[in-house]
């Protein structure tokens, strides 16, 4: 849409505004997680998001950490997450152990439950 060409006389900062409506953050109910494992024995979980939401995070994570080794005392797994750091893709979580699926999905619940608040 050319805001410019529909209305001439609006100023920068309010075609920046229209923009920032029309394309802002209406994505929280499109959230779509998308978890990976790295490292040789699968004890790091990327979990991608952008920079600034990655630094929210962060200034936290002893919290998160705290919250993500309940969820995984809740489903009885002996899985404990050391530390979170970011990444040029997001955020990592380190682990103990390798990951399994049941664990992935309750850190991946966790984390969708935290970004749509």
């Amino acid at each position: 849409m050319k805001i410019k060409e529909t209305f001439p006389n609006l100023l920068n900062n309010k075609i920046k505004q229209v923009q920032k409506v029309i394309n802002g953050p209406n994505n929280k109910s499109k959230l779509r997680i998308s978890i990976t494992t790295k490292g040789p024995s699968h004890k790091q979980v990327i979990i991608p998001m952008g920079n600034d939401i990655a630094k929210e995070f962060i200034k936290e994570s002893n919290l998160h950490v705290t919250n993500i080794n309940c969820a995984f005392k809740a489903i009885k797994s002996s899985m404990i997450a050391d530390f979170i750091h970011i990444n040029d893709k997001g955020i990592v979580v380190t682990t103990n152990n390798v990951v399994l699926s049941l664990d992935l999905q309750e850190i991946k619940k966790y984390v969708k439950n935290l970004l749509l608040l």
